[in-house]
């Protein structure tokens, strides 16, 4: 494992990307909220406090405290502004406390009742998503290689399905690809991918997972997903089953899919986990043994997007050359990134490739979500 002495945790202060999140995009979120529902005046009250706060106050523990937190480092950031501790904790600290304010964990009347699902559906019922799905009729001569592009890109619906590796456009997006080395770690055992998305990002993980089923290269999957709503968008079991329905009620090739991943979760080849650490504000480095046992027992585990990626190899500003391995060398078992670069975090590149793209786009490229990765350590830790 490399020296994280070398590369320091962000915090909200480091540098204009984290900072903008905290002070700009949070605020926008509530808003967002707010108009999405018609919340009554606790609500409102309670999410026009939380602008203040997350702008201007410190953090500070709700009314009794939530279950986890405290083993998750409240107690030790309590007191201090959101833009003083570690960028990751107080982004996961702004959902926890939102959902807390629309009274998601209740008792109430808005109890489990998700403040993102409209933004969700919109996406999921949009016209692009149309013309993603009827791709699905013809991938070319490797709809695998096809199926893992879109999983890759996710949302971005000019870089979907229709991309291949030999398309020029994802070629050059590419800041690194290991993607030679997945299909040797699927030999027919299972496959655990780590959700990032709901959507029109979750819909092609989904497909990439039928086409693995269906063609024998997993024998089963597991689907990480959250306990509760996440980051706007991440995907929570509700969302895994309005992107079967939305699968599973198109034309096509699409509908196969479905069938074949509907058929997967009722006989027990595909499995829907949502552990409480989804949700930690924490590196995956420090999860529990029931999880790390998990991992290990998998032939191959595939963390999927951006805030996936920082939790696995650490949310920290680490020269852009550190191997991939070396920080994820704790991992218990073989283990692949697909991302989409949208936050500060990179490891992994070549020194020319760096130099090439600082030179052409200063930093923008390491935030805009215009490139892309998939890295892969394949190594298999000694059992001691």
């Amino acid at each position: 494992m490399p020296d994280s002495a070398a590369a320091p945790v962000i915090l909200g202060t480091t540098g204009p990307f984290p900072h903008s999140v905290l002070a700009e995009r949070h605020p926008a979120i509530i808003r967002q909220v707010r108009d999405a529902f018609p919340y009554g005046p606790e609500q409102t009250r309670a999410l026009d406090e939380l602008l203040h706060n997350c702008t201007e106050g410190a953090i500070e523990p709700p009314p009794g405290g939530p279950d986890g937190w405290r083993a998750w480092g409240l107690d030790t950031y309590a007191g201090q502004s959101w833009f003083d501790v570690p960028w990751l904790w107080s982004e996961s600290w702004f959902y926890r406390r939102l959902l807390d304010a629309v009274g998601y964990f209740g008792p109430g009347p808005w109890q489990g009742i998700d403040p993102f699902r409209p933004f969700k559906l919109a996406e999921l019922d949009a016209k692009e998503t149309d013309e993603e799905l009827a791709a699905l009729d013809d991938l070319g001569d490797d709809p695998g290689l096809a199926l893992l592009h879109g999983s890759l890109w996710g949302n971005r619906a000019d870089l979907g399905f229709r991309l291949s590796a030999e398309s020029a456009e994802a070629v050059s997006a590419l800041v690194a690809d290991d993607s030679a080395a997945l299909r040797p770690l699927l030999s027919g055992g299972t496959l655990c991918l780590v959700a990032d998305n709901a959507g029109r990002e979750l819909v092609p993980d989904l497909l990439l997972i039928a086409h693995l089923l269906d063609t024998g290269a997993v024998g089963h999957a597991v689907l990480h997903v959250k306990p509760y709503p996440y980051y706007v968008s991440d995907a929570t079991t509700a969302d895994v089953l309005d992107a079967l329905r939305r699968l599973t009620g198109a034309p096509g090739a699409a509908a196969g899919y479905g069938r074949t991943l509907w058929s997967a979760m009722a006989d027990g080849r595909l499995t829907v986990r949502a552990h409480p650490f989804s949700c930690a504000p924490l590196p995956y480095a420090e999860m529990p043994g029931d999880l790390r046992a998990e991992f290990a027992s998998a032939t191959l585990t595939v963390f999927k997007g951006d805030l996936n990626y920082r939790r696995l190899v650490g949310d920290r500003l680490w020269s852009p050359t550190t191997p991939f391995a070396d920080v994820t060398d704790w991992f218990p078992g073989p283990v692949a990134a697909l991302r989409t670069l949208k936050s500060d975090v990179i490891t992994g590149l070549a020194a020319d490739t760096v130099a090439a793209l600082d030179a052409a786009e200063g930093q923008r490229w390491r935030t805009a979500g215009t490139h892309a990765l998939i890295q892969v350590n394949a190594r298999t830790p000694e059992v001691t």
